[in-house]
This record gives C-alpha cells, sequence and structure tokens, in this order.
C-alpha cells in the first residue's frame, strides 16, 4: 500500500467471481462478463497503485450442492479477476463473506478504513458484505457495474435481472454504501 495515500485505507474486495456463475458454469448470471471486466477495470488500478486487494470464493459445503462444488472447476476463480502475487484469497460457505473468515481482521490489521466492492451476486453475497462492512464501520462503495446477478422469480412473477440489481442497489445507496459505476469511480 501507498502509505499515507489516496488508496492506502482502501481494500478491493471481489466476491464470487467464480467460474459456475459464467458461461458453461452450473448457474450462469446475466451478463458475468460485463461485470468482470469492469471489475477488472478497477483491480488493474488497485494493483498500479499497491493498494490492497481481496478475493473471496465460496465453497459449497453442502454433500448435495450443484455448483461452487470444492476442487471443481466451477470453484475456482474466473481467470480475467484471478489472484495475483500475494493477494490474499479467503474461502467461504455462507452468503456473508465477514462470517467464519477472518475478512474483518484482515481489514484491521491493513489499517483499511474504506471498502470497495465488486462481484456476485447482487441480492445475496453482495448486500450482505456491504451491509456487514457498514455495520462494522467500513465505508463501503459497490462497483455497481461490477457485479451481477440473475433472474428471480417471486410469487409466481419473474423478476428480471437487471431490476433485482436495480432494486438491491438502490437499497444499498439509501443508507449503506456509496453506489457508483466503473468509470466514475475510476475517474476520480
Amino acid at each position: 500500500m501507498i502509505k499515507g495515500g489516496k488508496m492506502s485505507r482502501k481494500a478491493l474486495i471481489l466476491v464470487d467471481f467464480q467460474n459456475d456463475y459464467f458461461e458453461g458454469g452450473a448457474l450462469p448470471l446475466v451478463a458475468p462478463l460485463a461485470a468482470a471486466t469492469n471489475a477488472r477495470r478497477v483491480l488493474d488500478d488497485f494493483r498500479s497503485k499497491g493498494a490492497c486487494v481481496i478475493h473471496i470464493r465460496h465453497h459449497a459445503r453442502e454433500p448435495d450442492a450443484t455448483f461452487f462444488v470444492p476442487a471443481t472447476w466451477g470453484a475456482e476463480i474466473h481467470a480475467l479477476v484471478s489472484p495475483a502475487g500475494d493477494e490474499p484469497v479467503l474461502t467461504k460457505s455462507n452468503i456473508n463473506a465477514f462470517l467464519d473468515t477472518g475478512l474483518k481482521d484482515l481489514l484491521e490489521e491493513r489499517s483499511i478504513t474504506n471498502v470497495v466492492v465488486a462481484g456476485a451476486m447482487s441480492h445475496m453475497c453482495i448486500d450482505a458484505v456491504v451491509r456487514a462492512a457498514s455495520d462494522f464501520g467500513f465505508s463501503p462503495s459497490v462497483i455497481q457495474d461490477a457485479v451481477a446477478t440473475k433472474d428471480m422469480e417471486f410469487g409466481g412473477r419473474l423478476v428480471p435481472a437487471v431490476d433485482v440489481h436495480a432494486s438491491f442497489m438502490a437499497a444499498l445507496a439509501f443508507a449503506y454504501a456509496e453506489v457508483v459505476s466503473t468509470d466514475d469511480y475510476l475517474g476520480r
């Protein structure tokens, strides 16, 4: 990290950019490649400044799991945003990346105050990690076009991914996080 610099107290947290969420995976999302491409732009910015990058991956614990099964191609982090060097990779088995992973301790050890979040899925792991980060006293930002989700169903009604995403980004922006585009974030 750059001592005393703008990036020195920030960490980029990349959540569940795993192959199962991409084409050919067990649970493909809507436009995960576009989200990962934007996340890569932010990742490159963090790396160029020597700032903290943390990767989160999910490993299913359930014996009948159909995705994120440990030791499978689907559970691997997508090549577009794969870890490099000594970037930490934390493995979770819960929706919230702070639960049983040591993420909070890692952020505190590195004197991180602001977390920048990208990944999947808007309505699950992104929502959970951002709310928890805020509850723990971190200042979260979400790179909204570097986050993907899927179509959902509720009450017999199909809810398109774009609406699922917009609803969760609007809720996070209301009281939990700064929600910005990749271009706006990098243009600062």
